[in-house]
């Protein structure tokens, strides 16, 4: 019963902090991002929550399979957890720096930074366990794009590069 719950409680995980960035700067949607000039190739707002659940839920669990796979909070489990942990606070800075802040230049450099930790997570767990890195694919790919549309929304909104003017 034990690893029923080790298996849920590390597929939640990565919602918390993504339910709690979108509840924080949810009134920031309509008032300030809705007025952003954006490219025609981005995505709708209803296509983001469902997103971002699938992807969080497949990270969740594949860091469940490996933190199983490496017998728990291991020696062996440091550099492959750490990586996942540091990219999932990186991926949970990021609304507040954008929508918050209305900082794109911490949000370009928030998120270059996330495909780096992102990108490092997957090459340390394929070693470990591959369904867990194969897991981790959709959410590299949600990143890359996630990545040109906040520099190409860095580019075009000139006036918003280093967040809220008050």
């Amino acid at each position: 019963g034990r690893m029923w719950a080790y298996t849920v409680g590390f597929t939640v995980l990565p919602h918390v902090g993504g339910f709690l960035g979108w509840f924080l700067n949810r009134k920031e949607i309509p008032e300030w991002y809705e007025k952003l000039k954006k490219p025609s190739w981005c995505p709708s707002r209803r296509v983001f929550p469902v997103a971002w659940t699938m992807l969080y839920t497949g990270m969740g669990y594949a860091s469940y399979l490996v933190w199983n796979d490496l017998g728990g909070c291991s020696s062996k489990a440091i550099l492959p957890l750490g990586l996942y942990g540091a990219q999932l606070v990186l991926n949970w800075a990021w609304p507040p720096l954008f929508f918050g802040a209305h900082n794109l230049n911490m949000a370009v450099i928030d998120v270059l930074c996330l495909d780096g930790l992102a990108l490092g997570t997957l090459c340390s767990w394929y070693r470990i366990n591959r369904l867990a890195a194969l897991l981790l694919l959709p959410y590299l790919g949600w990143l890359a794009m996630a990545t040109c549309l906040t520099i190409r929304i860095w580019k075009d909104n000139p006036q918003q590069k280093s967040g809220k003017s008050d």
